[in-house]
């Protein structure tokens, strides 16, 4: 096992980096940790998307557990399927969305993230340890759906009951059990 502590590589959604959500709070308290910047331009597009995750990643040295959410989770998923996961120890993919779905009013249309590379959801069995942390009443994801993301993706399942999208809008901002499962997979 490599004794180096791995770094935190945040990977938020498509509403990118929002205060008093789980993913900032949680980067402000670790020690090692990098999120993934905000896009100044193609802010829609899965590929400029996976290219900021592999900018990220080559700064990094050593190992690296990435905490993504929401669309976050397929970014990852796209990621790879496309570059190199060697430095990865492992994923936790929380809140994954739904993209294939229609989304509600405010989300793009499934429509427009086809137009910009999101669909089809990659499937492949993901070549590092993942967690998909799935709500039961998210408006992104139905939990079936999430299941079938985490057998697809080899990820263990863990079920968090009743926590909407697990964000601010859904009266969520600390996310201490994010931590436990971060432990898990380190």
């Amino acid at each position: 096992m490599n004794s180096i502590a791995p770094t935190i590589l945040i990977v938020p959604g498509l509403r990118e980096h929002v205060p008093n959500h789980w993913q900032t709070l949680l980067a402000a308290r670790l020690p090692k940790v990098l999120s993934v910047a905000p896009l100044e331009h193609d802010k829609l597009s899965c590929a400029a998307r996976v290219d900021a995750i592999e900018r990220a990643m080559a700064t990094l040295e050593g190992p690296v557990i990435i905490v993504a959410h929401s669309a976050g989770a397929m970014m990852v998923a796209h990621w790879a399927a496309a570059c190199d996961t060697s430095k990865v120890r492992g994923a936790l993919l929380a809140a994954p969305a739904d993209l294939e779905t229609p989304m509600p009013a405010g989300y793009p249309t499934k429509e427009v993230l086809n137009e910009h590379g999101w669909l089809p959801i990659p499937r492949k069995t993901l070549p590092f340890a993942s967690i998909v942390a799935a709500s039961s009443n998210d408006p992104l994801t139905r939990l079936e759906r999430a299941q079938g993301f985490a057998r697809a993706w080899g990820s263990r399942l863990v079920e968090l009951g009743e926590v909407g999208h697990l964000n601010p809008a859904s009266g969520h901002g600390e996310w201490l059990q994010a931590q436990e499962l971060i432990r898990e997979l380190t």
